[in-house]
């Protein structure tokens, strides 16, 4: 059953919004930007204002912890450089392929019952797109959808599929 949503209204920008469910009771800005950052600056104002709080990064105690751990951890705050050159695939070669003739073989078998089967090299990204375009996410109706696409690409390539399209139905 769905929780009631309650809504608030911003201490910032006067509107109205949905908090979120773990802060329903302590959440008093909204999310956007400008709001958040005045949230911020309350909060840290808020802090600041206790006595306690308005020592706490100051004394010879705390100066000492900061320069050891200062010392443990060198170069903490500098940004390391970007790496260049770092890429996900290697670099094509210069020269293009010959081209070959598509000469049509003997037909690979790839109408097996699992989409694991299937799908081999870039899985995840294929029943992604292909659950996109389907609005399906059952892996039977993904199956049947490679399925005739692998048919309809076979006859679009001269290689005419063995198998009828009419068991092949798109969710």
């Amino acid at each position: 059953m769905k929780p009631e949503t309650h809504r608030c209204k911003c201490l910032h920008c006067k509107m109205l919004f949905v908090p979120d469910y773990r802060n329903r009771g302590r959440q008093k800005y909204c999310s956007a930007e400008e709001c958040q950052q005045t949230s911020k600056r309350a909060r840290q104002q808020r802090w600041l204002s206790k006595p306690e709080n308005r020592v706490h990064f100051r004394g010879a105690e705390n100066v000492q912890r900061v320069q050891e751990w200062r010392k443990a951890h060198p170069g903490y705050w500098k940004r390391s450089p970007r790496k260049t050159g770092r890429t996900l695939q290697d670099a094509c070669s210069a020269q293009p392929a010959a081209l070959k003739a598509i000469v049509p073989g003997a037909l690979p078998e790839v109408c097996r019952s699992t989409l694991q089967d299937v799908c081999q090299v870039q899985a995840p990204l294929m029943v992604g797109l292909i659950s996109s375009f389907t609005d399906c996410t059952l892996q039977d109706d993904i199956v049947l959808f490679v399925r005739r696409l692998i048919a309809k690409g076979q006859d679009i390539l001269d290689q005419p599929s063995s198998r009828s399209t009419k068991q092949n139905v798109i969710c």
